[in-house]
């Protein structure tokens, strides 16, 4: 029997392509572990996005490498580099990293087991990733979550069609390929029948899904799109909350120039639909947002906000922005942390610009000193840390729903999985369910209820 071990690197989307290498593994028969020198087969699926993640990719394959030499028993293992690392430079890794027995990219992820039986007894690496990915899951697909039992992630689409000037993604995953609803819908139900209570609806992004297959022109940014043309995000939410069952839905990674009044509605008339949305808007002066080729500008923006609050007054909206991009003046960078004091997001983050290989904005004039980058990540992480105290202090006093994680630690419908903050509650409330807590006082980023 064959013993496989994986390092799962990235993002969630990458963590539902772990789980179905696990499903076909396991239905081949053969066997995880969590012990990296009882693997026969160890496989390191990699992320790609930003140099950091890179570099903690290349560690990861190192530190295999160099563990398998140190032991002999470990002599024959296999060393698989799976994901988006394999992906982007499926030409380079192969010279790169001789002591890697295998590389495989985004569609071969359901063909792991047929690999490992061929790789199996070969001494020769063997490069088997193919140019521009072309698969997406399907409801039926075999997968092993990774997650807890209370929360999952579906991954609605997969690519991504936006021109982002900094932005590798469309390059690594593919054009954007929505998969139907009905396949979505299905998977959802399995998930809540076995006791599922959060489904986060995961892709490159969330807002586009369906309008890929619409007859005749495809929507524009900022083009006020509907439910009457197909299948659109606003469709499957409806479906998704019609749903028997008490979870909720929660809407991650969506861009703002394919929002629309009718998602908005959508959202209002869902009550399973978590009052959370995650919406990175990386900038807010038009000079940036025009270099990023985000599609939108500042005014659209500022409306949206407007128009999403309106229709869904207790919304929380999640928010990334990029401080450093090449030609960001002094005088954009304050209109951005103007912005951040103005709109008080309840929950954000911000990434210190990566200077990507083979993106447009790599080779723009106007590239900024790292020290100055630096200083304007800590001075928006500081004006964000403000807004975010303010939000807090708001909710002292207030009941509030809570999904319990794990012994005293809980979400409200405004915290994402391993991604914002959590709530302190009593350690008796049993893991896994819904409770209603009242908030106490607030510590930093999290809240303290009873």
């Amino acid at each position: 029997m064959i013993k496989v071990g994986l390092v799962s690197l990235g993002c969630a989307k990458n963590l539902i392509d772990s789980e179905i290498m696990v499903g076909h593994l396991q239905q081949a028969g053969m066997t995880m572990t969590p012990e990296a020198d009882l693997a026969d087969v160890l496989i390191i699926n990699t992320c790609s996005f930003i140099d950091m993640a890179k570099k903690e990719s290349v560690g990861a394959i190192h530190e295999a490498v160099d563990a398998r030499e140190e032991q002999q028993k470990r002599k024959k293992q296999k060393i698989i580099v799976a994901g988006c690392l394999s992906q982007r430079f499926k030409d380079e890794l192969p010279s790169l990293m001789p002591d890697v027995d295998a590389f495989i990219g985004l569609d071969q992820i359901t063909q792991v087991a047929p690999i490992i039986q061929g790789l199996m007894g070969k001494e020769e690496q063997e490069n088997l990733v193919t140019k521009g990915p072309q698969y997406i899951p399907d409801y039926d697909t075999p997968r092993f979550r990774l997650t807890p039992k209370h929360f999952a992630y579906i991954k609605i689409a997969e690519g991504c069609n936006h021109p982002c000037s900094f932005c590798i993604i469309p390059r690594i995953r593919g054009r954007h390929r929505s998969r139907t609803q009905e396949s979505v819908i299905k998977e959802a139900r399995q998930l809540i029948e076995s006791g599922v209570k959060e489904i986060n609806l995961i892709s490159q992004d969330t807002t586009y899904f369906g309008m890929d297959k619409w007859e005749g022109e495809r929507p524009k940014p900022r083009s006020g799109v509907d439910s009457t043309k197909g299948e659109s995000l606003s469709t499957l939410i409806r479906e998704l909350n019609a749903i028997p069952g008490d979870f909720w839905i929660r809407l991650l990674y969506t861009h703002p120039a394919h929002w629309s009044d009718d998602l908005i509605q959508a959202i209002a008339e869902s009550p399973k639909v978590a009052r959370y949305i995650d919406m990175p808007l990386q900038h807010i002066s038009d000079n940036m947002l025009t270099l990023m080729r985000r599609e939108t500008d500042g005014a659209y923006i500022r409306n949206l906000l407007k128009r999403i609050r309106a229709g869904v007054p207790d919304i929380a909206i999640r928010t990334t922005f990029i401080v450093g991009f090449p030609g960001e003046t002094e005088a954009d960078f304050n209109e951005l942390l103007q912005f951040i004091e103005d709109e008080k997001f309840e929950r954000a983050g911000v990434f210190n610009y990566s200077r990507e290989e083979d993106t447009r904005a790599a080779k723009m004039e106007g590239q900024l000193h790292h020290m100055t980058r630096k200083a304007r990540w800590n001075e928006a992480m500081r004006a964000i840390q403000r807004s975010v105290e303010q939000v807090n202090r708001a909710q002292v006093g207030r009941k509030m729903r809570v999904l319990i994680e794990e012994p005293g630690v809980a979400r409200s419908e405004m915290d994402a999985p391993d991604i914002d903050t959590t709530v302190f509650v009593d350690k008796t409330l049993p893991v896994g369910s819904f409770a209603e807590v009242t908030i106490k006082d607030w510590r930093g980023y999290d809240l303290v209820a009873n």
